[in-house]
Order: structure tokens, then sequence, then C-alpha cells
């Protein structure tokens, strides 16, 4: 069984910056592609980043790149999502979950999602 868990959202002014950690227990962290997707109030889940589970290799949803950073430490079992730049329209609920094939963007193509952590940007 593979559990993802969010942490490290919060309340930011516009232009500030969050971290946000997704860690991953269970079974191998490395044979997984793990992306972050958002969930806005009223809104579908919309997908964010994803990052390869080998080479490192990631894609952005055009919203977001220039602006965010996926990135994935294999020793400690977590992604991590840097949010720079960051603008009232990134206010939503950040999940991460996994998925076997990589560069997938639709959330019917992920798992094991976690309990996600609150992202609110300040105008």
């Amino acid at each position: 069984q593979v559990q993802l868990s969010e942490s490290g959202g919060g309340l930011v002014q516009a232009g500030g910056s969050l971290r946000l950690s997704c860690a991953v227990s269970g079974r191998i962290f490395s044979a997984y592609h793990v992306g972050w997707f958002r969930q806005a109030p009223g809104k579908e889940r919309e997908f964010v980043a994803v990052i390869s589970r080998n080479t490192g290799n990631t894609k952005y949803a055009d919203s977001v790149k220039g602006r965010f950073t996926i990135s994935r430490d294999n020793a400690k079992n977590t992604v991590y999502l840097q949010m720079d730049s960051l603008k009232s329209e990134d206010t939503a609920v950040y999940y991460c979950a996994k998925t076997p094939y990589y560069v997938r963007t639709r959330a019917n193509e992920y798992s094991d999602w976690g309990q996600g952590t609150q992202v609110t940007v300040s105008s």
C-alpha cells in the first residue's frame, strides 16, 4: 500500500513563495512518476506538474510554467513543488498522486491521492 501526504501550504501574499512537500511511504518510491494537481472551489481538479521516476524529466501546466518547479529526492521519498511569484489565481487545494505512466495530465490516470494542502494567495 502506497500513501502520499502533502504539507507546506499556507497563506501568502501575491508575489510570494511557498514550497510544498509530498511524502511517499510504502512501496519503492523511485518506481513512480509523481504529479501535483490543484482544485479551486467550484472547479475541476487540474494538472500542475509531473516529474518522472528516474530521469527527473518534468512537465508543467502553461499557467505555472516559469513560476513553479517540481523536484524529487529519492533518498527522502519526497517530491517538492516550489511555487514562486504566486498569484491569487493559484489559490486552491494542492494534491499529489502517483502514476505508472509518464507525462499524464489527467487526474483519472493517477492514484493514491494525498489529503491535500490549502494554498491561499492574497492580492
